[in-house]
């Protein structure tokens, strides 16, 4: 339980009582998502990763003014990943929101074999061809057979361990150098791997 929560949502105060267990029952409800302790309390294995912090300036009238801002994932290795960045004049209650966030932005990824070079019937890859986008870094995600490993860069592979995807091909475009896109891109295509593929992705 987490110390000291109190709940402020109908959601928050069905798990607070033990009435919704799991993440899918919290989903299923319908109910919107809006407390990180609920998360907290259905997924307690979670973990974090700090993709990237950097320091931000913006000119005002009043002057200049600097921000840090987080970019975060976190995920359960099983299936469950979110993705999140915030920003702060500190870089500690950045990271903090960042991680809060990316609890609220909590998804599950479908997972399976599809790769024709493997068929073993165990859950390690994509379940087929997904395509994710942000700014101009796209992001595809192809089933791959059991052994191979992540076959990406250092930042999509973080997103893809904590979600649990142990085998992937992946081919990337764009600026892949700015972390929050490769993240997010990597991030959108997860998403989509719940929903019903149609002819694939060229």
């Amino acid at each position: 339980m987490a110390e000291g929560w109190i709940p402020k949502t109908r959601l928050g105060h069905l798990v607070y009582e033990g009435k919704i267990a799991t993440f899918e029952e919290a989903v299923a409800t319908r109910f919107p998502i809006k407390e990180a302790e609920i998360i907290d309390i259905l997924l307690p294995e979670l973990t974090d990763e700090v993709l990237d912090i950097n320091m931000v300036q913006r000119m005002t009238d009043s002057g200049r003014r600097i921000k840090f801002r987080a970019v975060v994932a976190v995920g359960n290795g099983d299936g469950y990943v979110g993705f999140a960045e915030g920003k702060d004049v500190q870089a500690g209650p950045a990271i903090r929101k960042s991680i809060e966030t990316a609890k609220l932005n909590l998804i599950k990824v479908e997972r399976g074999c599809g790769s024709w070079e493997c068929g073993c019937s165990e859950v390690h890859t994509v379940p087929y061809t997904v395509e994710g986008k942000a700014g101009s870094v796209k992001v595809v995600l192809k089933p791959a057979p059991r052994g191979l490993g992540i076959a990406s860069g250092g930042t999509a592979k973080k997103v893809l361990e904590l979600a649990g995807v142990k085998d992937v091909w992946t081919r990337t475009s764009g600026q892949t150098r700015s972390t929050i896109n490769f993240a997010k891109a990597t991030f959108e295509a997860l998403k989509k791997t719940t929903t019903i593929n149609i002819g694939g992705v060229e």
